[in-house]
């Protein structure tokens, strides 16, 4: 439980102030516990910084598949993800300094939530190919599709990050989710095409 309370109070200052700003301190004293008692932890700061995206990425990828459960499997799944992800980033306004500060002061951490995330979209898309869901790739196709579907959510998360209003923030979510529809629903997941790249 204290663990869990220093990765959670570690996650808010940074989400607050920035790594840079996030001392053993603060977050501390947010998580309610002696300063000395952060040490039987954690060895130093950067030993947090390490643990913390994928603490809080894990906990935004069950919130996310939580949602996308009661969605059948196929392309509606994936939208649902792909608009819970930008729900996430509106309701956790610091979710997006935790990740993208992480590259460069735990670059460990968001290499290892890159990890987990694109180990997540290779299991999809794996299961969608063999249930002629979508058109069959190679292995290094579906790698590069993955990272471009990251690329249109992280800009998707700038975005709404730099929004002011609520309702703009709404808005582009809106936006951007009908456009990921024409995007990948109208060309990869749709009408399987006996010619897709199938080279390694």
């Amino acid at each position: 439980m204290t663990r869990d309370s220093l990765l959670n109070a570690g996650c808010a200052v940074v989400a607050a102030e920035g790594y840079a700003a996030a001392s053993i301190a603060k977050i501390a004293d947010l998580a309610g516990v002696a300063h000395g008692t952060f040490y039987n932890y954690f060895e130093d700061r950067q030993a947090l910084f390490d643990e913390l995206l994928p603490y809080e990425g894990l906990r935004m990828r069950d919130q996310i598949e939580e949602i996308a459960r009661n969605t059948p499997p196929g392309m509606q799944r994936e939208f649902v993800r792909f608009e819970a992800f930008l729900n996430y980033v509106i309701e956790n306004e610091g979710f997006y300094r935790v990740l993208y500060e992480a590259e460069i002061f735990a670059p460990g951490a968001h290499r290892a939530h890159m990890d987990n995330i694109v180990n997540g979209y290779k299991r999809t898309f794996h299961r969608a190919m063999d249930e002629n869901r979508m058109h069959r790739l190679a292995p290094r196709h579906v790698e590069c599709l993955i990272y471009q579907i990251l690329g249109m959510r992280a800009y998707a998360a700038m975005q709404i990050h730099f929004a002011g209003e609520v309702s703009e923030k709404h808005a582009i979510r809106d936006a951007a989710g009908e456009t990921y529809r024409l995007l990948i629903g109208r060309s990869l997941l749709e009408n399987v095409a006996p010619d897709s790249p199938t080279d390694a």
